[in-house]
């Protein structure tokens, strides 16, 4: 049976939430309770599962006794947790891509123990100092993968692959997150390293709000969504509004709800349900009250965007799809 809005397994992106309180201590050796308050608040927003994004806390570097805590605290709350997003941790970083891997090896193992369906990866690197200085780090240039080079794609593709042979030998997707200036920073580089890496629990995250939200020229979102869909296994939702001076050479970003930005969110499901995707979402918001507009955003494609009854044509992806039932009744359907 193909998911529907009412089942579809739509997570919580943890970006609001810090990953040290307020004695500095980082959430990894918090209390229990801690990780309980974050869940809580989520789920009373109205999320039946979270993605735990290692900005808060870091899955891979819990002790396996704290990692069976964590998702003790998780089922107490009763909130499912099927992803993991680990974030700027490059295996292609030029000094520290050795510790990079070990903590991606890490991070794998960790989403089996607490039954994930998806890991997501990345090549973005830590923001830069001038980037922490701006209201939005986007509008400052960060770190760039070198163009070109084949030694160092190649070594992107030999150690993803290796990443990926043990996800799938712990019943794992890995899912590669798109982001501007890496090989994963347009259409064809994303899905050319996919091809390359040659995995079938090995796809694309298709995060277009990563590269809209760009200062400059950008490819068109349609023809993205149409080049990565097909191999597309997990996907972060976020959306812009967008201007345009090109003339003045003038381009201006900021974060919106789903339905307000430049990406047609009802138009890209249809490619994406063609293209045969059946993966996790994970709704996401920079600014504000974040929690809440990612709460927006899950309404939305639940009333708007999403088959309302199964039996509708559906594609054949190129990249495996995972089934991961929802841990807890849906809220707020």
């Amino acid at each position: 049976m193909a998911y529907t809005a009412e089942n579809w397994p739509i997570t919580a992106a943890l970006l609001q939430f810090p990953g040290t309180d307020a004695k500095g201590t980082h959430i990894n050796d918090a209390d229990a309770s801690s990780w309980a308050e974050v869940l809580t608040e989520v789920k009373e927003a109205g999320f039946a599962n979270a993605d735990l994004t290692d900005s808060w806390v870091r899955p891979g570097d819990l002790s396996r006794e704290r990692l069976a805590e964590f998702k003790q605290t998780a089922e107490n709350v009763g909130i499912g947790i099927p992803v993991i997003s680990a974030i700027r941790r490059s295996v292609i970083h030029q000094t520290d891509w050795a510790d990079n891997l070990a903590y991606s090896h890490r991070t794998i193992d960790a989403a089996a123990e607490l039954g994930c369906e998806v890991v997501s990866f990345g090549l973005h690197q830590a923001i830069t100092r001038e980037q922490q200085k701006q209201l939005w780090f986007w509008t400052v240039e960060g770190y760039k993968d070198p163009v070109g080079d084949k030694e160092v794609w190649g070594k992107a593709v030999s150690r993803i692959r290796e990443l990926g042979q043990h996800a799938a030998d712990a019943g794992v997707l890995l899912s590669l997150e798109m982001y501007e200036d890496t090989y994963l920073g347009t259409a064809d580089s994303s899905v050319q390293l996919v091809q390359d890496i040659g995995l079938a629990n090995v796809g694309l995250n298709p995060d277009l709000g990563n590269l809209i939200r760009l200062h400059r020229p950008i490819e068109d979102w349609r023809e993205m969504v149409a080049k990565t869909m097909p191999y597309s296994n997990y996907w972060h939702m976020k959306n812009y509004i967008r201007d345009e001076d090109v003339a003045r050479d003038s381009y201006i970003t900021m974060p919106a709800p789903m339905e307000s930005g430049l990406i047609n969110y009802r138009e890209a499901f249809k490619v994406a349900l063609a293209a045969g995707y059946q993966g996790i979402i994970c709704t996401e918001h920079y600014g504000g009250d974040g929690l809440s507009v990612t709460a927006r955003n899950q309404e939305y494609l639940r009333r708007h965007v999403l088959p309302k009854r199964d039996g509708y044509a559906l594609g054949q992806s190129q990249v495996s799809q995972g089934r991961q039932q929802p841990a807890v009744e849906l809220a707020g359907v």
